[in-house]
């Protein structure tokens, strides 16, 4: 594992390159972290693979018992096209230091990467057999993995409506456990003591990062209403600079959607807003005439029973509202059928607590967005699935645990 990630920063100009041309992603964003990120994840997971440990239990009779951790198997990945890499190296690095052997589907708008990856993997000495990359659509290949009796497991990541797909697949084979990571459609907090400044930003790159093309983008944000005015003046602001064109441009902050099915997806979802009487502060539409490049869009006024505040649009579009009290803002918060991630932005620790303690969300970011990190589980609530990546939490899902009992005589004590 640790040969498999020096091989990645040794290639790590190619990796980009193609996550770049594949997914419209960052090139200077790939090269300076996400790829960099997949190596460190192989490490960190390397020095988990020789500390997974049961437990000696004590006993309430004349037992002797103990656990043991164990592999569960085979593992089919099924991953998606907006993190090639990530979610690769998040599925990848946990299942190899559990001792699993398995098949990774990588979405079809971007499969170079996966199996660049599953070249180096080989060179590194893995034997053949252990990482399997199959191309396809999810329909054929998606489906030959959710339902294969030779699958011990499946862990996905991607949209509700085919985690509901791939959960059926595997209750109607072999039974197989199940891990899923779906859509998210989280909410921003932020109250009057912020700092005007740290909260625009952070709104701004919670919803815009990636071209929008994330589960967790903060794309419903609530500012209290002492600072609403000011906050959307200068929200609007910095939509208007921020740098939407060629990928590989270092000075650009994003990239074109990812093909023309996702780009008219969004173009829809604006549409949508306009129709149904949200007010359209900024963007709205495509930019330029050639490529997938959509304007960062804002809207304010948007209704909490709207298509755009609803569902999850996978796009540079952010729901813009004000809000008074704090019970308030906790129940629209939670009044989505999804529970990715949230944010909180204020000084006051106390309301932090209380807000992060109330949201429905697998992860809160509290002054901050974004903050992922190899040690911190990740997953979601309610429509937003189960199961858990990073952290040992993301390593113990791939491992059995067998519980082995004996009886003892005469011990002195129990």
């Amino acid at each position: 594992m640790s040969k498999f990630a020096d091989l990645i920063e040794e290639n790590i100009d190619e990796l980009a390159a193609l996550d770049t041309i594949n997914a419209g992603k960052l090139f200077s964003l790939a090269k300076a972290s996400e790829i960099p990120h997949a190596a460190t994840l192989l490490r960190y997971y390397a020095g988990a693979a020789d500390k997974i440990h049961g437990e000696v239990l004590k006993m309430s009779r004349e037992l002797h018992a103990y656990t043991l951790r164990e592999p569960i198997g085979v593992v089919g990945h099924i991953i998606p096209w907006n993190a090639p890499t990530t979610v690769f190296m998040l599925k990848v690095a946990p299942a190899l230091a559990a001792g699993c052997t398995m098949v990774m589907k990588p979405a079809e708008q971007s499969p170079l990467s996966a199996l660049f990856y599953a070249h180096l993997a080989e060179k590194a000495g893995i034997p053949d057999g252990v990482i399997n990359v199959v191309a396809g659509f999810g329909p054929t290949a998606g489906a030959a993995v959710s339902s294969h009796m030779d699958i011990d497991m499946v862990s996905f990541t991607g949209s509700t409506e085919v985690g509901r797909i791939v959960m059926q697949a595997a209750a109607t084979s072999n039974l197989k456990q199940v891990s899923l990571e779906l859509g998210g459609k989280s909410p921003f907090i932020i109250f009057d003591d912020a700092d005007l400044d740290t909260a625009t930003d952070l709104a701004l790159t919670g919803v815009l990062h990636n071209k929008g093309e994330i589960c967790v983008a903060g794309s419903r944000v609530y500012v209290q209403e002492g600072i609403y005015e000011e906050f959307e003046k200068k929200l609007v602001a910095k939509a208007k600079a921020w740098s939407v064109g060629d990928p590989f441009d270092p000075n650009v902050h994003q990239g074109p959607q990812v093909d023309r099915k996702q780009f008219e997806k969004i173009l829809s979802y604006i549409e949508h807003g306009k129709r149904e009487g949200a007010t359209l502060l900024t963007g709205g539409g495509r930019l330029g005439s050639e490529g997938y490049y959509i304007q960062p869009t804002i809207f304010t006024d948007v209704k909490e029973d709207s298509v755009i505040m609803k569902d999850e649009i996978f796009g540079p579009i952010m729901s813009l509202m004000k809000f008074r009290t704090t019970e308030e803002v906790i129940e629209r918060a939670n009044n989505t059928r999804y529970g990715l991630a949230a944010g909180v932005l204020t000084k006051n620790i106390d309301l932090a607590n209380t807000v992060s303690r109330s949201i429905q969300a697998g992860i809160i970011w509290i002054n901050c967005y974004l903050a992922i990190d190899n040690d911190c589980p990740y997953g979601g609530y309610k429509m937003s699935g189960f199961g858990r990546d990073l952290g040992l939490d993301g390593l113990h899902k791939y491992l059995h645990v067998k519980s082995v009992v004996t009886p003892i005589y005469n011990s002195p004590w129990l």
